[in-house]
């Protein structure tokens, strides 16, 4: 155990974690509760998709264009008005409804809002994770995996809370405690990082002007179509982030409730995952540093892909579909640390607001079809064909780690350099695309 760690400052890498798990928990509240809501209201899949492509078409457009403002206005101010106006635009969903005069419309555009928001406050967070690590003396896959793991958590505790809470209290009540959380969240991250010189504003070279704002973005754009194993990556998660979110957001929830009975299977299932993609994520984070990345990473890409596709398509009992899903869990709890840890080493800590904004843009490109695909097919050819499809792209999604070189460049940096943060944020602009 390394002196940096027995010494370091480990509160506010502490606070951030615990105001994300807050955050995101709310908003795994939404992704149950609107769906679920939507075809309670319209018993509609297309519904379904097109809420679901409202919602995220906008977080597309916000990191398309957000890194700068990121940097200019502070990362801590950019989270907690991001927590704020999410918890508004959700609260308004159900009030509305107990008013009566909540219209479909109305719906899209209050999710389109929550995605707006969503996006850059989400960014502001994760680009301080190795300035965090580094207070704590941590390695850098250690603190990515705590960083995915209390992701996982809010995951599983929204996945669990919520099929209990709208079986029990209604998709509407279940939005109005999605909306608390994000009032939770806002002050305690502003808490967490209070003092810290990297959330707030970045001093400027250039003074403010639409000429020094293009030229910011376009930095973001230039780094990343120069570094081969990032762009890789990229690519490779804009198909599979569609195809994710065609899952979870029209195909599993139309399979839960033709084939399992409801919302509180939905939510076991949720739970399931989640569980294990928590474990996964720990596991890689205790552990990591010692572990080769590619061969990791293609392995858990593999598992993590077509199978639940194929066993939700092939039968319509609870327990194997549940049994794949905490398989699936446990390898996408070690995918993300991964990428995590490739990115922040391969960007420098100036750019890093601008380079994960342009490759959450590039990630989100296809998502928001994902919803619009899945709730299209799954009514016009069927559950079970819009399953064997999307299973099957994915299936070719997660054979480029095998196909493509690049991918073996996850291990030039090698499990032997990942020992802190600390020496990772002192390369500073020496760092070098992967």
């Amino acid at each position: 155990m390394s002196e940096d760690f027995l010494t370091g400052d480990r509160r506010p890498l502490t606070t951030v974690l615990a105001a994300n798990l807050v955050s995101i928990t709310g908003s795994c509240l939404t992704y149950m509760g609107v769906p679920w809501f939507v075809l309670q209201s319209t018993g509609s899949a297309t519904a379904a998709g097109i809420v679901a492509f409202c919602t995220l078409v906008p977080v597309v457009l916000a990191a398309l264009v957000g890194g700068p403002v990121i940097d200019r206005i502070g990362r801590r101010r950019v989270s907690v008005a991001s927590d704020l106006a999410c918890g508004v635009a959700v609260a308004a969903i159900p009030l509305l409804q107990f008013a009566g005069v909540l219209r479909f419309w109305m719906l899209c555009a209050l999710m389109a809002l929550t995605g707006l928001f969503r996006s850059p406050g989400e960014t502001a967070r994760s680009v301080l994770l190795p300035t965090l690590a580094a207070r704590a003396g941590m390695p850098l896959s250690r603190a990515a995996g705590l960083y995915d793991g209390a992701a996982r958590c809010a995951a599983l505790t929204g996945s669990a809370l919520g099929g209990v809470l709208i079986a029990a209290l209604g998709a509407e009540s279940v939005l109005l405690v999605d909306a608390a959380t994000f009032v939770v969240a806002a002050p305690l991250f502003a808490f967490g990082v209070r003092g810290l010189p990297e959330a707030q504003p970045q001093r400027q070279v250039e003074a403010t002007s639409l000429r020094a704002y293009r030229h910011e973005l376009a930095e973001g754009y230039r780094f990343l179509a120069a570094t081969p194993l990032l762009l890789g990556l990229c690519l490779m998660t804009l198909v599979t982030r569609g195809l994710d979110q065609g899952w979870s957001a029209v195909l599993l929830p139309v399979h839960a409730r033709e084939e399992h009975g409801g919302a509180i299977h939905l939510g076991l299932l949720n739970a399931a995952f989640g569980i294990c993609a928590l474990t996964g994520a720990l596991v890689y984070g205790a552990i990591g540093s010692r572990l080769r990345r590619w061969p990791v990473f293609t392995i858990a890409f593999l598992v993590a892909g077509l199978p639940r596709f194929a066993v939700a398509a092939l039968t319509d009992r609870f327990a194997p579909l549940a049994v794949i899903m905490a398989v699936e869990g446990l390898a996408f709890g070690v995918l993300n640390p991964i990428m995590a840890t490739v990115t922040y080493e391969a960007v420098p800590e100036e750019l890093r607001s601008r380079v994960l904004s342009t490759t959450t843009a590039a990630t989100q490109l296809v998502t928001p079809l994902g919803g619009l695909a899945a709730g299209f097919l799954a009514d016009s050819a069927g559950l079970q064909s819009a399953l064997v499809t999307f299973g099957g792209v994915y299936l070719l999604a997660t054979l480029s780690p095998v196909i493509f070189p690049v991918w073996k460049r996850m291990d030039r940096s090698g499990p032997s350099h990942d020992t802190t943060a600390t020496s990772l944020s002192s390369r500073g602009t020496g760092a070098r695309p992967v």
